[in-house]
Order: structure tokens, then sequence, then C-alpha cells
């Protein structure tokens, strides 16, 4: 054993001669002692593992030992007596120093002569992080101060952006020290390139089609069926077996980032928002690992109580929740790793860090997200992440438990070389001195800390202005001014401490040479009764419930469905029968059971329908409501390859003033960019559920086009691209179901003959054109000059398809002949006209005269305000055009439902159909009629007669949310200015493009 001992202590101690092949200019070269004991510290070898009064030994930027070991003769000693030693955290998703802009130039604009790159700008796979490295030393210093010793830095540009490089924040040495890997991850977002002024895609579900296509693009050239070279496909191809980080600006991005993941056998590892515990259910299922930012919201100044009211209850109640995410995601069991990327300032880190446990979440699984974690997905535990024979030194020293409200990160070492933050043993000089200057004497009072020393010095009641500076060596600097001097003239004091007492030397006022002592009298009376709290007893707070949606409104517990009775209520039921007075109706497992006078079947809940009218729940053939990030894609002239499914947004709160207006069903349509635009999404509006619980089952698929001027860009300033006119929107159809016939021959050609032919490219876009040709998905076409009406339907049976639904159609009643014939429907606005040239004509009983011709025409809303009251605007076809009572109700109920080709689910009251149903207080056509509850599939999600109950616990908690503020505000903390935010409500002419990360 002993001579084991003698042999690594040999080792140990022999020079190490490293193979240096840079040549050395700048003086004589020197081989330093690069043994170093850091002894007597508490030592965090791994957040499981921690060892009391132990020694780190490092040599050459590694640790060689560690624990209970003895310290070679030879090696440089610290002492670290009290101090706790962490191994340095780890941030997987940065951008610290990246610097693009040295190569690129923003704004310009796509060259489609770009040889050898994908065709889409926003696509930077060839992009590498490593090559574009500026390292930020103020930055560096920074983040060391807040326990991160290496980071993943990318560049953070575009819907694919390259590959992220791994590297230290070692301010002493050279990128080639520093940078451990230089391609280690892949990275993606839903984000726009902001080097270019390509306008596809200009949606995040133009994004989404863009990440698909690449995806199958590179499936595709993978496989040598490909005829040209793709550096872009190329470089992912080589680096796509990497770690794949997804950033993502919220929980519903999140989910939807991990369902392209299942698609393409990805397992992304998702940068959230930090409000993943209001989806939590969801986001566990994904079973992705999340990269979680401690952004803390602030508290808002809600002094003003004008302001305040501004503030929405979402934002109210997540200042409050948002600190509880790591002890939610924890509790569930979802993997997760943390990121300084998202705040504003870098000690906010450690701030929220510590409120993060006080809220519940443990040390070491937050240890374990800064270190072994994003170590072991780096596939780099062995280097960092943890202090063991072996690995980088990489650790920095704290004053105490790092989770403590007074710890500091005193020194932070990255690759063995010493970054000091603050003195590692600072001199006690707190209390109560007698001051002897040149025989005179003072009372001396020194109170502050290390940082921050303040001295007083009196004399007969008389204070002299004082000012004490500790430089880093422990010597004393005091600068002490007469109180009655005339002269700026200062008494001049340098020394230091010995054992208790102070001494030195100085110069007083006149320049003469003096020296001077302060003997320790004793403490100052409060300072020994002051004790360390650190562990104080905290009040256990509890996390403000979470609704379904945590927004105003939302259920803390999702309505279920239940077996409802309807009694003694007038019935529209929209078939042969009509209109039924005084009769019941049951509902069961979410489907109509039975219809008729006094039912006698049990149910959980029963409703007096007494004077209340009973009518199918309304549907909206054409709606934009619950899209996130833009309704158009409006990039190209043709976007089959988008869909509205991608981007439900289920927490929309028109949903819910939808319900209340008696909506149960809608069409979520793409909008009127371009000829062929995305496809739609048919939802129930099932308030507080997910996205895809929102998502009709089992329908027909639809997709949108657009005519007019939307098209061909009259009226959007920037008309840059094709087509400009109608007769060009006319050759867009033709030119691709033309493309979509040819793309079908190459596939049915290989489907043939496979040795013989080569594989086609999977498009998806000619997919979809090819469905449309298929009879597998129907088109609703918006529409408004009877001329551009004609020419569709011309073009559709020449390609021998149907149009489904012509929508607005202003101008149907021209045509109405002509529609039915094509056996084309109607959906149009009861009066909406003049707001554009190509309205002019709109008349009032269009909706009449279409279905006077045999059209089954709807009323739709195309508007978030005017699909609440659906059933007045359906009512007036009773004015404008004599329609019955029980013909204006069908244009919001069954005849959409025909158009949407699910009236064998919804649309009537009708056993066997689905029980969306809606309780009105009045006739239903009536402008005095209110929502009384609608029904869903068996399940209430409005109910009137709850809406007091839940406004007035809604205005209590704001309220109590807004006194919290105050006081936070009172007791220091920084606050943000009230804002509002309004709800954008898209319609079919809405542009909007992405954000951009700058």
């Amino acid at each position: 054993m002993k001579k084991l001992q003698f042999l690594l202590f040999l080792w140990i101690t022999i020079p190490a001669f490293a193979q240096v092949y840079f040549p050395k200019n700048d003086g004589v070269s020197q081989n330093p002692n690069t043994l170093i004991a850091i002894e007597n510290a508490t030592i965090v070898v791994s957040p499981s593992e921690q060892l009391q009064n132990a020694t780190l030994l490092i040599k050459d930027g590694k640790i060689i030992e560690i624990g209970a070991i003895e310290i070679p003769k030879n090696a440089k000693r610290i002492n670290a007596t009290g101090k706790t030693i962490y191994p340095s955290f780890i941030d997987l998703f940065s951008n610290f120093g990246v610097d693009l802009k040295k190569e690129r130039v923003r704004g310009s604009y796509y060259d489609s002569t770009r040889d050898g790159f994908y065709w889409n700008e926003h696509i930077n796979t060839h992009i590498n992080a490593a090559d574009y490295l500026s390292f930020d030393t103020k930055k560096a210093n920074a983040l060391q101060k807040i326990g991160f010793g290496s980071v993943v830095s990318h560049s953070k540009d575009g819907v694919l952006s390259g590959t992220g490089v791994l590297w230290t924040l070692n301010t002493s040495k050279n990128n080639s020290f520093r940078v451990l890997e230089d391609k280690i991850s892949n990275h993606f977002s839903f984000n726009r390139s902001i080097y270019s002024g390509q306008s596809y895609p200009s949606s995040l579900m133009g994004s989404m089609a863009l990440i698909r296509q690449f995806l199958h693009d590179s499936e595709w050239y993978k496989s040598g069926s490909a005829k040209n070279k793709d550096r872009s496909i190329d470089a992912y191809i080589e680096n796509n077996k990497k770690i794949a980080i997804f950033e993502t600006d919220d929980k519903l991005d999140a989910l939807r980032a991990a369902k392209i993941g299942k698609e393409f056998n990805i397992p992304f590892l998702i940068k959230g928002d930090g409000y993943e515990f209001e989806r939590i259910a969801e986001i566990k299922e994904t079973g992705n690992t999340f990269i979680v930012p401690l952004n803390f919201p602030k508290a808002y100044d809600t002094s003003d109580p004008f302001l305040a009211q501004q503030i929405n209850l979402s934002d109210l109640k997540r200042w409050q929740q948002a600190p509880f995410n790591l002890s939610v995601l924890e509790k569930n069991d979802v993997p997760y790793i943390l990121t300084a990327v998202d705040n504003e300032t870098e000690s906010e880190f450690l701030d929220n860090l510590r409120l993060a446990v006080k809220k519940g979440a443990s040390k070491t699984k937050i240890l374990e997200a800064l270190t072994t974690a994003p170590a072991k997905l780096l596939g780099k535990e062995n280097q960092i992440g943890s202090l063991k024979k072996g690995s980088l030194a990489n650790f920095f020293i704290a004053s105490e438990d790092i989770f403590n409200t007074d710890a500091k990160i005193i020194e932070h070492w990255i690759q063995g070389e010493q970054n000091k933050i603050e003195k590692l043993e600072n001199i006690d000089l707190k209390g109560l001195y007698t001051l002897e200057i040149d025989t005179e004497n003072y009372e001396l009072e020194i109170s502050g800390e290390a940082t921050d020393w303040k001295a007083k010095i009196t004399k007969d009641s008389i204070s002299y202005g004082t000012k004490l500076i500790v430089n880093d060596t422990d010597w004393l600097n005091f600068i002490i001014k007469g109180k009655d001097s005339l002269q700026d003239n200062f008494i001049r004091l340098t020394g230091i401490k010995n054992k208790q007492n102070l001494e030195g030397n100085g110069f007083l006022e006149n320049g003469k040479a003096i020296k001077w002592s302060a003997v320790f009298k004793e403490k100052k009376a409060e300072e020994e009764k002051e004790e360390k709290t650190d562990e104080k007893e905290v009040k256990e707070e509890k996390m403000i419930a979470v609704t379904f949606p945590n927004l105003a409104y939302g259920n803390e517990v999702l309505p279920k469905k239940e077996s409802i009775l309807i009694q003694n209520t007038t019935v529209w039921t929209n078939e042969k029968d009509g209109v039924l007075k005084n009769t019941d109706v049951y509902l069961e497992n979410g489907k109509i059971k039975a219809i008729g006078k006094n039912l006698s079947q049990k149910a959980n809940i029963t409703i007096d329908g007494t004077n209340k009218h009973l009518t199918a729940g309304l549907i909206d053939e054409h709606s934009h409501i619950a899209i996130s990030n833009g309704v158009n894609e409006g990039g190209q002239n043709c976007t089959a390859e988008v869909t509205i499914e991608d981007v439900v947004d289920s927490e929309d709160i028109n949903i819910y003033r939808n319900l209340s207006g008696g909506v149960t069903t809608s069409n979520l349509l793409h909008g009127s960019a371009n000829p062929i635009g995305g496809r739609a999404a048919l939802i129930k509006l099932k308030w507080g559920k997910n996205a895809d619980d929102l998502k009709f089952k089992d329908h027909p698929k639809y997709i949108k086009f657009a005519l007019g001027e939307n098209v061909k860009q009259s009226n959007w300033g920037n008309r840059t691209r094709y087509p400009q006119t109608r007769m060009g929107v006319e050759q867009i159809y033709e030119d691709y179901f033309s493309r979509a016939i040819a793309y079908k021959k190459e596939w049915d050609a290989f489907a043939k003959n496979s040795k013989k032919n080569s594989k086609p490219r999977y498009d998806i876009e000619m997919e979809v054109l090819n469905e449309i040709l298929n009879n597998e998905r129907f088109i609703t076409c918006h529409s408004y000059v009877q001329s551009e009406i004609n020419m569709l339907i011309k073009l559709a049976e020449r390609y021998n398809f149907k149009i489904q639904t012509f929508t607005h159609i202003l101008e149907g009643y021209k045509v109405a002949d002509k529609m039915a014939d094509h056996g084309v429907a109607g959906s149009t606005f009861a009066d909406w006209w003049g707001y554009k040239y190509e309205v002019k004509d709109a008349i009032p009983y269009n909706a009449a005269l279409m279905q006077e011709q045999g059209v089954v025409v709807s009323i739709n809303s195309d508007d978030a305000e005017m699909s609440r009251r659906l059933n007045q605007e359906a009512a007036k076809t009773i004015k404008y055009g004599g329609l019955s009572e029980e013909e204006a109700l069908k244009l919001v109920t069954l005849n959409p439902a025909k158009i949407l080709q699910v009236d064998d689910k919804i649309g009537s009251i009708k056993i066997g159909k689905d029980a969306d149903v809606v309780v009105w207080t009045d006739n239903p056509l009536s402008i005095y009629a209110t929502v009384d509850k609608t029904i869903i599939e068996g399940t209430i999600y409005y109910d009137a007669a709850k809406e007091e109950a839940k406004l007035t616990a809604q205005n209590e908690l704001k309220n109590q949310l807004i006194n919290e503020m105050i006081l936070a505000k009172n007791k220091g903390l920084k606050t943000q200015i009230p804002t509002k935010k309004e709800v954008k409500h898209y319609h079919c002419d809405t542009l909007e493009h992405l954000h951009l990360h700058e």
C-alpha cells in the first residue's frame, strides 16, 4: 500500500511537459507547478453525493484525486474551510458567443440561384455555431458568477438553425482549449431566419409544414433517389444522430414539437417557456425531456386601481404559479434540465432557483438538472457535470450552501483555471475600537460586510467623514476628513489586521508621517444577538389552482359527460317532426337517446325546460377562432401542405365566448391569401380540453381555396408574388392540378416497377391535391364575383371533381342555378357588403335566393364577434327573403352540417346523433334569447346559472393577487407596468408574420 502511495506521489510530483505546438514569442517558456489542493471543504461530488472536510486535488486542468487524501508536499494548498464546492453548471441552450453578423447580411432576399442548398433559406442546417465563435469575456464572467462553466451555443437563426458547439467559459485560454465538441447538437424552432427576406414560411403552420417536408426530403435524398447534391440535406444527414433540441415559445408549441418528433422518431429535447404546469398531463405524456427557463414573471405595479384592472387574470395567476413549475414537473416525473438564457439579469437566475426550492422543488433534482443530467444527455458525463477522478476541473467554490439566500460564488475554476470573483477568506472587521492617531484617541466603529465596509470615527461627539477601503490583499486604507476643516485636507492611513487589532502607518493633513493603531473593544450589542437565519421557518405557500385553460373562465375540474334529462321544453328538431312543444329529451353517453313527452329515464342532471327552447348546437361553417400564430400562410401561391389542425389554439377565449352564443362546432379555415390555401380543422368547442380532444372525430377532410382581390393581392400593397390577375389565378389551378396528376403517375410507375423506376420525392402538397382529385378532400372556396365562381366550377368539372362549398359567395344569387347544377353549397353572410370593391353587388336576399334555386345554404361568421350571435344572423333571412323560422334556424344548424358532411352526427335533434344541444331562454331567433346551457356530447360546457358565481370567484381571486403584488412591491420586489393585452381576431385577409429572434 505504501509503495502504491509512493508511486502516486512520484507521478503527481513529476512535472508534466505538455506537447505545445504553438510558437512562443512573448517571453520565456515556463513550467509552472500545476498541482493544486483545495482542502477542508464540503465537496458536492454529484447531486446525490457529498464529502465533508474533503480535499480536491487538481493537475493540468483535471481532477486527479478527491476526498480524504494525503496532500503532496509540492502542491499549492488553498484553504476552503466552511466553503462548499460544486461541479460547474451546464447550459444546453445558449447563444453565448455566436455571432453570425460577420458573414451574413440581414434582409437579403431569397436567391433562387443559390446552388447546392435547400430551396428555403430558413433551413440553415449547414450553419455550425463553432465557425462563428466570438468569445465574450464580460458575459462569460457574468455566467461564471451564477455557476455556469460550460454551455452549448447555437445560432438561433432559422427553422433548422444548424449545429451547436459545446465549450467552456474559460476566460484564460483560447477556443482551441475551450471547445469540447464542435458539433454536438442539432437545433430546430418554428422561427424564421432574420437574415432572409424569403416570405415562406410566414406562419406557425407554415414552419411546421416546412420542417415536415424537409425531413421527408432528407429521407428520400438519403435513399439515393435525388439527382442533385444538396448541402443543406447533406449537413443534416451528417449530424442528425446528435442530440436534437427544439426551441418553442409556449406549452402548446412544445406539444406541437413533440408531435413532429413522434412522427419522425426524433426524441427532441424541448426548450419550453416555464409554464409547463398549465398542461402538465399532456407535457408528461410526450415523454420528452424539457429545457426549462427560470424567468418567473415580475409582479405588476398594481398601486393604480384603474391600471390594475387591465391586467388579465391569467397573468396575475402566472406570477403566483410559475415558481412552482419545477415542483410540478418533479411530482409528475417529467425529466427537465435548466437554462439561464431567458433571464433578464444573471443574478435573477440564482434568486429564482432558490425561490423554486421554497416552492417545493428538491435541491437534488435541481442540481441534477444543472450538472449530471445535461452531461449525460451530451454523452460527456466523464468530462463535466460531476467532480470525479479524471473529469475536467470545472467547479465553483460557494461561501455556503448555494441554495441559501446569502450564498455567494467566491471562485470559479474552469479547466483548472482559477477565476476569483470574491475573496476566499474575508477578514472580519466588524466591531468597536479605540483608535490612536499620533497620540490622539478616537472611537472607531466598523460595520457592513466584505464588499461594502463602513467606518465611523468620532471624538467628543464630533463625527469625522471617513472612507474605509479593503483591497484584495487585506490591506486597509482609511481616508479621514475633519468635520470643521475649511480645506479639503485628509488624514491618510494604511495598515493591516493583527489578530483582533488594527495597526499601520499614515500621514496627517500637513503631511507628517505617523503610526496608528486600533484596539478592539467589543462587538455591537445588536450584532451579538444577531443569528444566522438561512433555514428560517417559512410559512408553506400553496399554488393557486390551475384551471383548464389557466385563464379567465377556466375550469378547475374539467366537466364530465353526464346523463341529462331536459324536461317540458320546446324542441326544434330540424327533422320532419318540426317543432315539438312540451317535450322531453334524454341524453346519455354523449348521444341523444330519447325524445318524447314525460320520459321516465333517471338522469344525473335534470333540466327544467319550461318556457325554454332546445335546438341542435349551432355550427359555424367558416371560422378563424382558436388558431395560433397566423391564419394565412401567404408566402406561396399554393400552400396545400399546411394545415390548421397543427395550430388549433385550445386556449382561445373566443371558444368560451362562442359557447355562450350556442356554437358547438366550428370549421376553422385557412385565410384567403393564396389560390390554394391550407387544410381546415373541424373542431367541437370543448372548453378546457386539449387541441386533439377538440378535433371532430371521423369527418371528411377539407381545404381552403380562394378567388378574387385577396389572392391577386389587390389590397395588400406589396404585390410581388404571382398571380396578380384573375387570369393568373385560373392558371395556378391548371398548373397545380396538372402537376398533381403527373406526380401520381410517377408514383404509380414506381409501384409497378420499383427496380426500374427511381423512388419519387414525397411531396405533401401534391399528396393533398391528389386527395382532391380522388374526392377524398373537399374544397371550401372564398369567392365573390360571378365570373370567377363560374370559372372554378368549369375547371373542377374538367378535372372531374366537385367544389363542395363557395363561402362568402355574395354574388351567388347571380349563378345559383349553375351552383345547383354542380351540387356546390353556399355559405354566406346575412347582410355584409361594401367593405371592398368586389362586394359592391352584395344583397341581403342572397341566402334566400340561393336556397330557392336548390342550393344548400348556411350563414357563417368569418369573425370572432359575429359568431356569438349566429342565431340572430340567421333570423335576418326571415325579413330578407321570407324564410320560415325553421328554415332560418337550419342555416346555422342542419345546413352547415350537411355542407360539412357530418349531418349524420350533428345538426338536428334526432335519436342516435351526438348530444350537441343548446337550451335557450326564448325563441332562438329572437334578439331577446340568451343561452342557458350549451352541451356537447352530453357534457355541459356553458351554464349561465353558474356564470355569476364564476365571475364572483374570479374577481375575488384577482383582488387577492392585486393585494399580494402591492405587498411584494412594498417589500422591494421589482415590478412591471400593467399593460392591456388585446385578443387578436383573425379574418380571411389577416396577414401576420412569425416573430424573429434577434
